[in-house]
């Protein structure tokens, strides 16, 4: 198998476009990626091309990324067309990886695009509703209110307004965390407020803004515990990597000493296991293999990004990692390890929190951020001296995780 290496990286803004289609926003992350890796569409020898609802939102079910891509030169090359939920585009950069370590090709492009705010917020936010299983959702749901048992939900805490069922999930899960570990409310107001700290730098984020624990904490409700800045918005966007062998890296025009080398990939379904087994957690289990694969332990990883649709996620994922032991994804933002300057930061990007979370480019989006940190060029948000990177990236629910599990290793 052959050493795989990010020759590229480019990503739009995150946010909402509606005067945007989803070729501009294609067009508009190939370039970047071309730029930044010194190389022409017509050196792209593959494609992989992530997007989950254009078919929803536009009635594009087949043949996306040969219609988005060809306006921009991409075309008479293999291009596969991938959805794996909100963990697509790092599903498309898995397979651009292992397309490179089979010898199939020596550059190949993994991107990932996705259209879905709208004014009929009906069809917008029923686009989440094919992430879990279509013929058991009232058996989902009840699983989902089940995990509250044992905790008081206070009157007033539930949005009026639509939402997407997800955070439903999300709450589910914050509150039998709650109860098993003690983890707060005010923690998660924690996460969320490093996170939209972290935005604040971040010129590619969806928000900018900086919340205080107590604003967060006072915020709209969505469901008990989460209230709104804690939960991912919404969002337009695009993101890109180009992936390359030794032999690809030869020739392009980009700067050798800027590539990072990919450690390991790992990309795992969810199975069938008992609520309080973390032992089986999917991301656990995909984790300790791209571990073992790169060489690296916890105790290397110098940044993580992970995916944080709502702060629950961050404290789910960094104890699956085993970036804190279990139970200490709350103590370990409260006690300040995953900010900019603690032991390991997290989601120095602002996160799918503040940063916006377009599910078919979120993935991608978490390796551009992970590249930028390798190579020492995210400015005021810089992890000092980062050199072993980590992306883990879910989508989709069946039973009680994530139907899949992406986990990348980056490093220098």
């Amino acid at each position: 198998m052959r050493q795989v290496h990010i020759a590229g990286v480019g990503m739009t803004n995150f946010g909402k476009f509606l005067d945007r289609s989803l070729k501009d926003l294609t067009g508009d992350a190939l370039k970047d990626v071309l730029s930044d890796a010194g190389c022409d569409a017509t050196d792209i020898e593959a494609a992989f091309f992530g997007n989950c609802v254009q078919g929803h939102m536009e009635g594009q079910d087949m043949v996306r990324g040969e219609i988005a891509l060809r306006p921009f030169g991409v075309s008479g090359v293999p291009i596969v067309n991938v959805e794996n939920a909100c963990a697509t585009s790092s599903t498309a950069f898995h397979m651009a990886v292992n397309y490179v370590k089979s010898g199939a090709a020596d550059i190949v492009l993994a991107i990932g695009v996705e259209k879905m705010f709208s004014e009929d917020k009906a069809r917008m936010f029923s686009a989440f509703d094919g992430a879990w299983d279509v013929h058991e959702v009232e058996q989902s749901v009840e699983r989902f209110d089940g995990m509250a048992e044992g905790v008081e939900i206070p009157e007033g805490t539930t949005s009026p307004r639509p939402y997407s069922v997800f955070m439903d999930i999300y709450a589910g899960f914050c509150r039998m965390h709650m109860k098993e570990f003690g983890t707060t409310q005010e923690q998660l107001a924690i996460i969320a407020s490093k996170n939209h700290l972290h935005s604040v730098h971040n010129t590619r984020s969806q928000y900018n803004k900086a919340f205080t624990v107590e604003e967060v904490l006072a915020a709209a409700p969505i469901t008990y515990p989460l209230t709104l800045p804690m939960c991912s918005p919404v969002s337009d966007g695009a993101a890109a990597a180009i992936v390359c062998s030794h032999e690809g890296l030869k020739k392009l025009k980009g700067r050798t000493d800027r590539n990072v080398k990919v450690l390991s990939s790992v990309l795992r379904a969810g199975s069938d296991r008992e609520l309080r087994d973390f032992e089986q957690h999917a991301s656990k289990l995909a984790a300790m293999t791209a571990y073992d694969q790169a060489g690296v332990g916890p105790e290397d990883v110098d940044v993580a990004e992970v995916h944080d649709a709502t702060a629950m996620g961050e404290v789910m994922e960094v104890e699956a990692l085993g970036l804190c032991e279990l139970g200490g994804g709350g103590p370990m933002a409260q006690a300040g390890d995953s900010t900019l300057g603690g032991r390991v930061p997290v989601n120095p990007s602002g996160g799918l929190e503040s940063k916006g979370h377009p599910i078919g480019a979120t993935g991608l989006g978490q390796i551009f951020e992970l590249v930028c940190q390798l190579r020492g060029e995210s400015d005021a948000r810089q992890v000092e001296g980062a050199r072993v990177g980590i992306a883990q990236n879910g989508g989709g629910i069946v039973g009680i995780e994530e139907a899949v599990t992406c986990i990348t290793l980056l490093g220098t």
